[in-house]
Parts: C-alpha cells; sequence; structure tokens
C-alpha cells in the first residue's frame, strides 16, 4: 500500500496518496478548483492554466494544480506539510487575469449557443472572472470544422482545451484530430479536413466546455432548463450504458450519459446517444388486426379477443422474446405461455447458449476486470461494433501493456493484437498450446456471439471454457441483446431453441422480435414498439412501450440487473408490455396473478432471486457444458451494420445516414 502524504489545503490538513495532483488533492478536500483542459479520464495538457494555486515557500508564481504532484512538494522549513492556498489574493488576480485571456476573442454568442445554460465557460466566467474588458482590438475568427452528421461546430468559440484531441486520440482510437499553428494562429482541425470515423464520437460533446463543439441533430430543439431528466439504462447493445433522456414534453429530445464506473465510466455509443429519432418515427400507436390478408385498425378489447381467442385454442403456442423487451415481459410471457402448455424461446440468433448454466452465458468477469487484464483473447467477435464502449475499455488495457489476442474474422479494431486465424481450427490450437506465462498475470477470454449461433456453438463455448480454465482466465459472454441475459435468467428456453421451439407451433407470440424471421404457417401476434419486419408478418398487433416509455429490468452481458425507469408516455394507445400480457391473459379467463409492477416483480424475484441485487453482480458457478466436437469453417460476425441493429434504430434518420456514410467509407476503401 502506498504510504500517505501530509498536505495542508487552506489552513486543513488532509492525507492524500504522493501520486495525487495537487488538483486530485483539493477534491479530496471538498475544494473546487477550476479547470478547462483537466479531465480524470485523459492524459494531463496543462494547457488552460485555470487551475493555478500557491504553493506556499514554491516559486514566486502560481502553479498549475493539474500538472504538479504531491510528491513533488517541498515540505516547509521545519519539516511542516507542503502548504497549498486556492483562495489567495495571488490566485484570485492569477484566475481573473486567465479567464481576460481567455475571453479576449470569445464571440458573444451565449444567446443563441446551445451549450447556453451548461457552459463550463460561463459558469466560470461569473465566479472567477472580471465584469469588464481591456481588449480594444478586433477580434479573430475561426472556419468551422465539417466533423460529419453527428457534431456541429463554431471553432471561433473555441479555447484549445484540447479535450477532443486527447479523446479521439487515447479513448477513440482515432488520430484525426489535432492542434495547429501558435499564438492567436492556432486551432483545432482535422488531418486534411476529414470528418470523424468513429462509433464514439459524440462524447467530444460532453468533453467540450465551451460552445465549440455541440449536437448537430438536438441544435436549437430546446434549452437544458426546459428539458425534465430521467435517470435509466441503454438497451442499443449488451453493457447496460448508464444514461440520462432528457424529454421536452412528450418526445425526447437528448440522450446523455452518466457515470458508472463499473460500466460504461462515463462514455456512450453514438447509436445510444442519437437513436432518440428513431423513437418517435414508424412507431405502433394502435392495434391493427388481418382481416381477409390486410391489416386493420382494432380497438383494444377487438385486439386483445383475437389474441386470447388464437391463444386458448392453440394447439402448440410459442412465446418469442426479442431483444429489447425487459425481464418483467419476458416473465410475464413465459408465466403465460407455459400455463397454456406451450414453449418460450429468447435465443432467437439461433445462439447456442446453455440453459440454467450462468456461467456459459454469462461467464465470471466483470467488465471492470478489463482495465486490470494483461492478457485478453477475443473469440468470435468485433467489440468495437457489439459494444463500443467495452471496445474503448479493451483499448485502455491495451495502452497499459495488455496483449490483445483474436480468433475470428480481422477488424480495425482501434488498438493492435494478434490474429490467431479465423476459423474453428485455430481455437483449438489455442488449446494445445504451453501458456506459462499467461497463468501469472490477470487475463479475461471473451467469446462473441458470432461463434455462437452455428449448429456447433456449444462446442465452441465449451472450448473457449476450457480455455479460460487452462489459463487462469475470467471468462465473458459479449451479448448483442440486450434483452437476453434477463430472459435467460428468467427461463424463456427450450430445449433445442429456436427450431425446436417453433416446430409444429400453431400460435407465435413474438415479443418485439424483429431480427429473425417467423416461418409461414402459425398464427401470429406481434406486441412491440415499432411497424418493422415482426409487425409485417403479425395477424394481429399489439403496440407496445418503447425503452424510455415504461419502467423495465435489464441485466447487461456481465449480469448486473439494472432498472431503466420510464422518462415519457407511449404514443397514442400504446401500452407497457407486462400490462397487455396481463390484459391478455385476463381476457382468456386465467389472469396472471398480479395487477402491479410492484406485484410482478415480486413474483419475479422470488423465482430469479439474483434480480432484486439491482447493480450487483453475482458470482457465478463455473461449470463446462458437455459438448460434442467442433465443426470447421470460419466464424462469422454477429453485427453486420452497426447502425441498424434493431427497429428504433431502423427507424432513425440520423442513423441512416450514419449508416450510409459507413457503407460508402468501405467501398471506397475497397476501391482503393
Amino acid at each position: 500500500m502506498t504510504d500517505l502524504r501530509k498536505i495542508i489545503i487552506d489552513g486543513a490538513e488532509i492525507e492524500v496518496d504522493p501520486a495525487m495532483t495537487i488538483l486530485q488533492a483539493c477534491e479530496v478536500a471538498e475544494i473546487e478548483v477550476p479547470r478547462f483542459c483537466y479531465h480524470e479520464r485523459l492524459s494531463i495538457a496543462g494547457n488552460c492554466r485555470m487551475c493555478l494555486v500557491e504553493v506556499v515557500g514554491g516559486p514566486p508564481k502560481p502553479t498549475a494544480s493539474c500538472a504538479m504532484q504531491v510528491r513533488d512538494l517541498r515540505p516547509g522549513p521545519n519539516g511542516e506539510p507542503p502548504e497549498i492556498k486556492t483562495k489567495s489574493p495571488m490566485v484570485r488576480k492569477a484566475r481573473e487575469g486567465v479567464m481576460e485571456f481567455l475571453l479576449i476573442n470569445h464571440p458573444l454568442d451565449c444567446p443563441i449557443c446551445d451549450q447556453g445554460g451548461e457552459c463550463d465557460l460561463q459558469d466560470q466566467a461569473i465566479a472567477y472572472g472580471v465584469d469588464f474588458s481591456r481588449y480594444r482590438e478586433p477580434k479573430r475568427a475561426v472556419d468551422n470544422l465539417d466533423l460529419g452528421p453527428l457534431v456541429a461546430t463554431q471553432m471561433t468559440r473555441c479555447i484549445s482545451c484540447t479535450r477532443c484531441v486527447r479523446f479521439t486520440t487515447e479513448v477513440a482510437g482515432m488520430t484525426l484530430m489535432g492542434q495547429t499553428g501558435r499564438g492567436e494562429d492556432a486551432e483545432i482541425t482535422t488531418y486534411l479536413g476529414q470528418t470523424l470515423d468513429s462509433e464514439l464520437q459524440g462524447n467530444i460533446i460532453d468533453l467540450c466546455p465551451v460552445g465549440a463543439l455541440t449536437s448537430k441533430p438536438y441544435a436549437f430543439t430546446a434549452r437544458p432548463w426546459e428539458l425534465r431528466k430521467t435517470e435509466t439504462i441503454d438497451v442499443m447493445d449488451a453493457l447496460g450504458s448508464n444514461i440520462r433522456v432528457d424529454c421536452k414534453g412528450r418526445e425526447v429530445k437528448r440522450i446523455v450519459p452518466r457515470n458508472h464506473d463499473g460500466v460504461n465510466e462515463e462514455w456512450i455509443s453514438d447509436k445510444t446517444r442519437f437513436i432518440w429519432d428513431g423513437l418517435r418515427r414508424q412507431r405502433l400507436d394502435q392495434p391493427y388486426i388481418r382481416v381477409d390478408g390486410k391489416l386493420r385498425p382494432a380497438t383494444w378489447p377487438e385486439a386483445l379477443s383475437a389474441a386470447a381467442k388464437a391463444l386458448s385454442g392453440a394447439k402448440k403456442a410459442v412465446g418469442l422474446v426479442g431483444d429489447l423487451a425487459p425481464a418483467e415481459a419476458a416473465f410475464s410471457l413465459k408465466q403465460l405461455v407455459q400455463g397454456l402448455g406451450g414453449a418460450v424461446e429468447c435465443r432467437v440468433d439461433r445462439a447456442k447458449l446453455p440453459a440454467g448454466n450462468r456461467a456459459g452465458y454469462v461467464g465470471t468477469a466483470r467488465i471492470e476486470d478489463i482495465d486490470n487484464a494483461q492478457m485478453i483473447q477475443l473469440i468470435g467477435t468485433n467489440p468495437r461494433v457489439e459494444a463500443p464502449v467495452l471496445n474503448a475499455r479493451i483499448r485502455k488495457a491495451w495502452l497499459n501493456g495488455a496483449d490483445v489476442g483474436l480468433v475470428g474474422e480481422a477488424a480495425d479494431l482501434t488498438y493492435d493484437y494478434a490474429h490467431l486465424g479465423t476459423d474453428r481450427a485455430a481455437l483449438e490450437s489455442l488449446l494445445d498450446k504451453d501458456f506459462g506465462k499467461v497463468l501469472e498475470v490477470p487475463s479475461i477470454v471473451i467469446i462473441g456471439q458470432g461463434a455462437l449461433m452455428e449448429d456447433d456453438g456449444e462446442a465452441v463455448l465449451a472450448a473457449a471454457m476450457k480455455l479460460a480454465e487452462k489459463t487462469g482466465s475470467k471468462f465473458m459472454v459479449l451479448h448483442t441483446a440486450a434483452a437476453r441475459v434477463g430472459a435467460m435468467d428468467v427461463g424463456a428456453t427450450t430445449e433445442g431453441g429456436l427450431d425446436a421451439a417453433l416446430e409444429g407451433a400453431d400460435v407465435v407470440y413474438a415479443l418485439g422480435v424483429d431480427e429473425t424471421d417467423i416461418p409461414e404457417g402459425p398464427f401470429v401476434i406481434y406486441q412491440g414498439s415499432h411497424g418493422d419486419r415482426g409487425a409485417h408478418r403479425a395477424d394481429v398487433i399489439l403496440p407496445g412501450a418503447a425503452y424510455t416509455e415504461e419502467d423495465g429490468l435489464f441485466v447487461n452481458t456481465e449480469g448486473r440487473p439494472q432498472l431503466a425507469l420510464r422518462a415519457a408516455f407511449p404514443p397514442g394507445e400504446a401500452k407497457e408490455n407486462w400490462a397487455i400480457l396481463r390484459a391478455i391473459s385476463g381476457e382468456m379467463g386465467a389472469a396472471l396473478p398480479w395487477n402491479t409492477m410492484n406485484e410482478l416483480r415480486t413474483a419475479l424475484f422470488k423465482e430469479v432471486p439474483h434480480l432484486r441485487e439491482i447493480d450487483m453482480v453475482a458470482e457465478n458457478d463455473w461449470s463446462i457444458p458437455d459438448a460434442g466436437k467442433m465443426a470447421k469453417g470460419r466464424f462469422v460476425q454477429a453485427v453486420q451494420d452497426f447502425y441498424l441493429t434493431n427497429p428504433i434504430a431502423r427507424a432513425s434518420e440520423i442513423m441512416a445516414e450514419l449508416s450510409a456514410g459507413a457503407a460508402a467509407r468501405r467501398q471506397n476503401m475497397a476501391a482503393e
């Protein structure tokens, strides 16, 4: 354990780690130090000078607190602890001077600036600046950058904090942005004027402390004080990123990240951030019934009666759980369908995940274990498109010296890796290797859904688990569907998987199933939020709520239960998903034994106790499934188009534009 060191800050003595900077020590002492360029998850730049403090007995000028460590401070003449002052006349004058310099060329755009009301420069100018300026010369102006369809730029406002440069370089893995020129000619730009090509680029909007980088889709639609803010969970991938949904009236206007060190730190993917326009397009807002081959609008009593009649008369009813369904809805569907003697299945992509073996479909690793791993083995996965924020975490481990290996299709993962092969033979050869050195360091094996979707998926999973056991590694299953782990936990599975469940079915209840085709023949009841593939196949359509429109429990890829909270109400006549299932059961005369969400969760927690532990990761018993031999052949990728993976994304104009842009870039690269 590191020895702590005593220092005095504004007269109060505290003990801190000597590796801390003065600024971090001030935060421990709960003393506010203004800053623009410093960010705890980025490297130290020390170029805004706003965090100046006075070091007693030190240099006769103020010191940048973000760039000096506590260990570099000298004790007093009689061995007293080093003393720091953050409110002395020297410091106050220095901060006023720095603020005056920052505002020399800054335009007075506050009335029309999207950052107005949540701008660091605005706040700190009031708190630490002066109410006059001695500058009378003409202000400089800078041309705006074209960074693409997501980030709007007003570069005249830029104060050269370089947060965007450091984020894109260090976290996102893009070496596109930088600063050119010196003095008043210094400006942030991109290499050869290129647009940004990253799934994480929207995070620079949050990082920018002024209005130089703002959200292009959100621009001029709302002011921060007009928005109703709801803390909830993202479902665009299985990471379960913590987010805040901002609504104006009934519409979602903005989605921004919340900090959670164990899951997404404070980053989110662009799909998570900009998906909100898809929440109001192509929505199902009233029930439909198919009559004479055509869907016609219906009332709720008509639709519920038709669904109940079909289920009651079914020889074999099947319930399918889609990728965005909360655990409560999956549990309700399971109780409803199994009460009819039917089958229920959530592995609609045919992934061979072992029911009942939580270590086999979740693993034993936590997301934060990646930070300390020295060896990371990827099998049949491309985390850059399956979970971009998790991929950034792997990149951070790689920057800290971790070795990364990949068995599967080669891809640009934003970090170097040893490509060990694309097929199952490469995985088999790994099992025959000597791993003497690997056993001495923290390591993790991550297997993706692309490795599990073929007929030999269970054998591939068993091989990956044997590799983890042989190397002493922790094991993680990287899912692509936010609802999958929760549905597996509640037991929404059938032996033999999707094909076995559908065999002989005459009624299929599809709960948000849009990523697989339901065969012709069965009567299909579709419950979902968007008019996507599943709705086109349906005989009865029941409009449900999207993830921002109902409370729900989601379990992320590491097995952490998290609560999503309602930020807005569903459009038109759409209802909460669990309530629709409860209403159908009542119409059938076999009502599910709950009338409220609390009663439903009580029943759910009684059957699956670990779901009660919100934001906790349960320990899973290690058990390698018995499986046959692996077949031959390459591993496929589970995600073909990052921007169009679910019905909400496919309804989004922003996602469509990003998908088209990514396809054009791939075509240009192929042509070159």
